[in-house]
């Protein structure tokens, strides 16, 4: 699964790093705790939250993930973007809650294996 594809089922907005959107994604992690981030130990992964700091994008890169997706709307400052932007991580951004996508996402693989 790409970050295009995750963009597509969560009908997201893409806030920075559109040319990043082919990265791959190998799996998936949701939390608001950034101690759990940090512990969660997987490379080339799609992180969730409804966090916004700066510190949730120091946190992604320092952990491996490829892209951040902001659950319920919520809009990280334009420093988190910029940093974003400086480290090439995607930003996306959906209303949806936290459960419906990782349904949404779990739903997708899914479909994938089974194919």
């Amino acid at each position: 699964m790409k970050i295009r594809d995750i963009v597509r089922i969560l009908e997201a907005e893409i806030l920075c790093c559109e040319n990043c959107l082919g990265k791959r994604i190998l799996d998936f992690a949701a939390s608001d705790l950034l101690s759990d981030v940090l512990a969660y130990e997987k490379e080339n992964y799609l992180l969730l939250t409804g966090l916004t700091s700066q510190q949730v994008v120091r946190t992604a890169e320092i952990t491996g993930a490829v892209a951040i997706v902001f659950v319920r709307g919520k809009l990280p400052p334009q420093e988190a973007i910029g940093l974003a932007k400086s480290h090439h991580i995607p930003l996306l951004m959906t209303d949806k809650s936290m459960f419906d996508s990782c349904r949404k996402i779990t739903e997708e693989l899914s479909k994938e294996k089974n194919k």
